[in-house]
């Protein structure tokens, strides 16, 4: 990939099959941030079995208790990333995608009720340095997409890696359905 984009906020890196990297095996991160000094993203298709709303109670009026937390990558696990999609997207203080922003601040969430149409928590992100990303984009490690409101807030974030790869056409479909170890086919 010799042209890497500048910034790549709001793009998915979608990892490349031989990517072995457990952390990022498969998967499918968000960047939210990115500049000369590094990048910030999460990862959108690693769901846990927790509840959000245990993790952050003030997510409570914001969530369905069916909602869950996903792991956003192996740095800070103990901290949370929040999302949101904006009805009022002026609410944000940084969009991401579309109407889609950080939450940054969870102080009054009964306000928010009104602002907000939907939240996804992240415990954890994924980070690059200054220049680690662009490298990982020259050794080809990630393909690039861009995101949507709807990769976000996906129902079946399983299957997010499978279906971007799919919607991204021509041979990356073929890559879309690649079994997970392909000796096995």
């Amino acid at each position: 990939m010799s042209d890497t984009p500048g910034n790549l906020a709001g793009q998915l890196l979608i990892a490349e099959p031989r990517l072995s990297d457990p952390n990022f095996r498969r998967s499918v991160v968000l960047v939210l941030a990115h500049d000369a000094e590094g990048a910030l993203g999460v990862v959108l298709n690693r769901p846990t079995e927790v509840p959000a709303c245990e993790v952050v109670e003030e997510l409570g009026p914001l969530v369905e208790a069916s909602d869950v937390l996903h792991d956003g990558g192996p740095v800070q696990r103990d901290g949370v990333v929040v999302l949101a999609d904006f009805a009022e997207p002026e609410e944000s203080e940084r969009l991401v995608v579309g109407s889609v922003g950080m939450l940054s601040d969870l102080s009054e969430p009964e306000r928010l009720c009104e602002s907000v149409r939907r939240v996804r928590a992240f415990a954890g992100y994924a980070g690059w340095g200054a220049g680690q990303l662009e490298g990982e984009l020259q050794r080809e490690d990630w393909f690039l997409e861009p995101a949507r409101v709807d990769d976000v807030f996906s129902a079946a974030p399983g299957d997010l890696w499978s279906s971007v790869l799919e919607r991204k056409g021509g041979s990356y479909r073929l890559v879309s359905r690649m079994p997970d170890d392909p000796s096995l086919n």
